[in-house]
């Protein structure tokens, strides 16, 4: 290689890695990140996503599910923190029989109404809400996106490593191989993202006032569901086991929290009233 060459190599690597240095970040939790991605090109993918979804899936109607799901959203909404308590949240609430929620950058939220026939209460319910949310609040959907840019994954696998609701999905042989290399990036830290937002998740709906013990509750509800599941070592999700351990790990530091939340008169009453 000539001096030339050498020079153009030792350029683009250090090029690379003062890209890197300048955008790591650290989570809620500690864990270190890449992140590449600016927040406003983010925002404005997520409206568009958004709005495809309010113009082609049907929306509830049932009025009792609507207040329900916007009662339990608003009150663990009230508990983040500036710039995601600077923003106005938006909510949509799908008709679809699929047990799933997401959460978009730029404050979007989805509900699908399957989710309320396996949610038996508001606590498990905001369990769930304030999973998704916190999906934003510490920045996973940008880690993903900047990973994927990185590694040159392309959108078909990157469906595929993020997709399965809450109950799980099986991967078809084929799947996993057009996954290819991503399996050893993404998977680990897909897992470690989910697992991260159960705990910001359960700060979230105990300063809010719901029962962070319910979030137990509710993957024992997910894991009576059965269905083929992916090992765990091949899911972005922890298995049922794993995740309920975690759970109650967090509950040292969770029930204080709750308990604050209900001396301070934060009782949010959303109950489902219909059959």
């Amino acid at each position: 290689m000539g001096i030339k060459a050498m020079c153009r190599s030792k350029l683009l690597i250090s090029l690379v890695f003062a890209v890197f240095v300048a955008s790591c970040s650290t989570s809620p939790t500690g864990r270190g990140q890449l992140i590449l991605k600016s927040d406003a090109e983010l925002e404005a993918q997520a409206r568009s996503t958004f709005a495809a979804y309010r113009a082609t899936l049907p929306l509830a109607t049932n009025r009792a599910k609507i207040d329900f799901v916007a009662c339990v959203a608003q009150a663990v909404v009230a508990e983040l923190n500036p710039p995601y308590s600077d923003i106005e949240w938006e909510l949509a609430i799908f008709e679809q029989n699929q047990i799933n929620a997401f959460a978009m950058p730029g404050g979007k939220i989805g509900v699908y109404t399957g989710i309320l026939e396996v949610t038996e209460n508001e606590h498990q319910l905001a369990a769930v809400i304030g999973h998704e949310i916190a999906h934003v609040t510490a920045k996973h959907v940008n880690e993903r996106a900047s990973r994927g840019s990185l590694t040159g994954i392309g959108i078909e696998a990157l469906a595929v490593i993020m997709g399965g609701g809450y109950t799980g999905g099986a991967y078809t042989a084929s799947q996993v191989m057009s996954a290819g290399a991503a399996l050893g990036m993404e998977l680990p830290m897909g897992r470690g993202q989910e697992s991260e937002a159960d705990v910001v998740g359960l700060e979230y709906m105990a300063k809010a006032g719901f029962d962070p013990r319910a979030a137990v509750d509710l993957w024992q509800n997910m894991a009576a569901l059965g269905g083929k599941k992916p090992p765990e070592h091949l899911s972005t999700h922890p298995a049922s086991d794993t995740r309920i351990e975690n759970l109650i790990n967090q509950w040292q530091k969770t029930l204080p929290l709750y308990n604050q939340a209900l001396a301070d008169g934060k009782n949010p009453d959303c109950k489902k009233t219909w059959n």
